[in-house]
């Protein structure tokens, strides 16, 4: 009980950050709960239920973004285009609702979620500091970042989610699917097939300052004093597990030691406290409870691109 008295306060902090309420509630689970029965494009027996489902999502998210500011063209259209500097908290709401809406949505919602980014998305483009053009619907760039996610968030779950193990081709194609209702041209299923397709990236990829300016923003986040030293250890996790030949690019000194494992638990476990349950994963299954067994539908939308970033759990 005086443990539990102490984290309080911080688990409200938490929850306020991830979802804007101290309580964890969220409109997204609201707008997931609904229509009662209506079928989504996953279902609680898919790998993406179990993994976005978790806390080490979260460390996922981190590691995605520092993972994405790899390529010049994504991190133009980020940096010229989002309010990730001055709103940081708000930008990880929308992104982890954009999440939970494919992820445990009816389909009528991740369609109604993916419309509402690709009209966002047509304003941003322009010219990086380099010369080269981009646009947010580049099917290209859009690779990029779904790479970058899906390898994170697995990668997350496979270190530090509660039981630590997943069906991971399974996850990989089932981000496929929504891969393609955003545009993604020919994502991969397997994940032979992404570190192929991260391989294929690498000569498009590099460190400037403009990366590394970034890194150190999502690194040293301005978060309240009393949640700093959680997040420090677990951006440095986050860190530590993007590729070796990534932490090679980034790495002009000497490496430092690892961050320890139990320190990057002990942050997850008071996230668990914080959450206890994923508020989305919860309104999807009530949804669905109320009319079992029926099959899920593949989306049908082509054509939109996509910024994404963590979603939340219990696992």
């Amino acid at each position: 009980m005086r443990l539990e008295a102490t984290l309080a306060p911080l688990a409200g902090q938490v929850r306020e950050i991830l979802s804007g309420r101290t309580d964890g509630a969220s409109e997204v689970a609201a707008a997931i709960a609904k229509p009662p029965g209506a079928v989504g494009w996953f279902t609680p027996d898919d790998p993406i239920w179990t993994v976005h489902g978790s806390v080490a999502t979260f460390l996922g998210g981190v590691r995605s973004l520092l993972f994405q500011a790899l390529h010049p063209l994504a991190l133009a259209g980020v940096d010229r285009h989002s309010t990730y500097r001055e709103d940081p908290f708000g930008r990880l709401q929308r992104t982890g609702a954009f999440i939970a809406a494919t992820t445990y949505g009816s389909v009528d919602l991740a369609e109604q979620t993916i419309r509402a980014i690709q009209s966002m998305h047509t304003r941003v483009q322009g010219v990086a500091s380099d010369g080269r053009t981009y646009s947010a619907q580049d099917p290209r760039l859009l690779l990029w970042v779904h790479l970058a996610l899906t390898d994170s968030m697995l990668r997350a779950y496979l270190d530090y989610g509660r039981d630590g193990t997943i069906d991971a081709d399974g996850y990989v194609a089932n981000m496929a699917v929504v891969a393609r209702a955003m545009g993604v041209i020919d994502p991969p299923e397997s994940v032979a097939e992404m570190e192929a397709a991260l391989q294929d990236f690498r000569p498009q990829l590099r460190v400037d300052a403009d990366t590394r300016r970034t890194q150190h923003f999502i690194r040293k986040a301005p978060l309240p004093l009393t949640l700093k030293p959680g997040y420090a250890v677990l951006a440095r996790a986050a860190w530590d597990s993007l590729p070796a030949w990534a932490l090679d690019m980034l790495d002009s000194t000497p490496r430092t030691a690892p961050v320890d494992r139990g320190l990057a638990d002990a942050g997850l476990r008071i996230l668990r406290f914080a959450l206890v349950a994923s508020p989305a994963r919860l309104a999807g299954e009530q949804r669905l409870a109320q009319r079992p067994g029926m099959p899920t539908t593949t989306p049908s939308v082509h054509g939109a691109s996509m910024s994404i970033g963590p979603g939340g759990g219990n696992t």
